[in-house]
C-alpha cells in the first residue's frame, strides 16, 4: 500500500485494520484461519491486518464472512473507501481559492433528494445571500491564508442554491438561535440575510427550525453538519472537512438530527426569533 499524503488517511486505514483484528479475535480465529476460510495465501491476512495491503471490497466481505459478521461488511467497505477522503484539510481543498470548491459540490447537490443541515455558527449555505456569503468567505480566505476570490465564490454558492426552488429536493434545516446574531457583513447585509430567511420559509420544500437559546437541551450542540440523503455526511471542523459514509455513523448523525429537531421551534415561533434578531440590528 502506497503512503498516503495525509496522515489522517493512514490513520483511517490503521483504524480499519484494528477493527478487522478485533473481529478476528472476537471470532476466536488466528490470521491463518481467516486466510484459509477466504482461500488466500496465509500472509495476506497478516498484510491486511497490519495495514500493509489495502483490502478490496471482496476481501472485506470474505473477512466478515470468515468471522461470522457478514452484517458488518457494508460498514467495513464504506470505511475502506473513505480512508483517503474521510479527512481533508481545508487548505488542501481551498489552496487555489474558494470558488472552485463551491462549484465542485454542484453534482452532489443536484443528485441529493433530501438534505438535513444543522448549523451552529453560520446560516446554512443554501440559504445564504450573496452579501452574507461574500463577507463570510472573505474572512475564511483571510484566516486560512488562501487566495481571496470570495466575490466569485459567493456568487457560485448562491447559484448552487437553486436546488431549494426545484422539484425533487427537500430540505430540513436547523439553526441555533445564536446564528441569527452572529454578524457577517454590515447591518444592512445582515438584515437582508435575516429577511431572506423569512422570505423562503413558506417554500414547500423547506423546513426551517430554530433552536432557542433558552430551550432545555436534550442534545448538546454539534459541529455544523450536512446530511446528503442517507448516504453521506459532511462535518465542518476548523481545520478540515470530514466525510462520513459508514452506514452506522450516518445513522448516528440522523439520530442526532432527530434529537436536535425536537428542541427547535418552527413557523410563527421561528419567525418571531428571526424578526427579533432583525430588530436587534438597530
Amino acid at each position: 500500500m502506497s503512503a498516503s499524503p495525509s496522515s489522517s488517511a493512514q490513520a483511517a486505514r490503521e483504524a480499519l485494520a484494528s477493527r478487522l483484528r478485533e473481529l478476528r479475535l472476537d471470532a476466536g480465529l488466528h490470521g491463518r484461519d481467516v486466510a484459509a476460510l477466504a482461500g488466500w495465501h496465509p500472509s495476506k491476512a497478516s498484510r491486511i491486518e497490519n495495514a500493509k495491503t489495502a483490502p478490496s471490497d471482496d476481501d472485506l466481505r470474505a473477512w466478515a464472512r470468515a468471522c461470522g459478521v457478514e452484517d458488518q461488511a457494508a460498514d467495513l467497505i464504506a470505511a475502506n473507501r473513505s480512508a483517503e477522503s474521510a479527512y481533508i484539510q481545508w487548505r488542501r481543498l481551498q489552496r487555489t481559492g474558494l470558488r472552485r470548491l463551491q462549484e465542485s459540490y454542484v453534482p452532489l447537490y443536484e443528485r441529493t433528494r433530501h438534505f438535513r443541515v444543522y448549523a451552529s455558527r453560520v446560516v446554512p449555505g443554501v440559504l445564504q445571500t450573496e452579501d452574507y456569503a461574500r463577507a463570510l468567505l472573505s474572512g475564511i480566505a483571510c484566516f486560512r491564508r488562501v487566495p481571496d476570490d470570495s466575490a466569485e465564490a459567493a456568487s457560485a454558492r448562491v447559484a448552487r442554491s437553486h436546488v431549494i426552488r426545484e422539484g425533487g429536493h427537500s430540505f430540513a434545516l436547523l439553526m441555533e438561535e445564536d446564528v441569527l446574531h452572529y454578524r457577517y457583513g454590515d447591518a444592512e447585509a445582515m438584515s437582508a440575510q435575516l429577511g431572506y430567511l423569512l422570505a423562503v420559509m413558506p417554500l414547500p420544500s423547506l423546513s426551517l427550525g430554530i433552536i432557542p437559546r433558552s430551550v432545555p437541551r436534550s442534545m448538546w450542540g454539534q459541529e455544523t453538519f450536512t446530511m446528503f440523503d442517507d448516504q453521506r455526511v459532511h462535518v465542518e471542523l476548523l481545520t478540515a472537512k470530514v466525510t462520513v459514509t459508514q452506514p452506522s455513523e450516518v445513522a448516528t448523525y440522523a439520530r442526532a438530527f432527530a434529537e436536535l429537531s425536537k428542541m427547535a421551534v418552527y413557523g410563527a415561533q421561528a419567525r418571531a426569533l428571526i424578526t427579533a434578531a432583525i430588530s436587534s440590528l438597530g
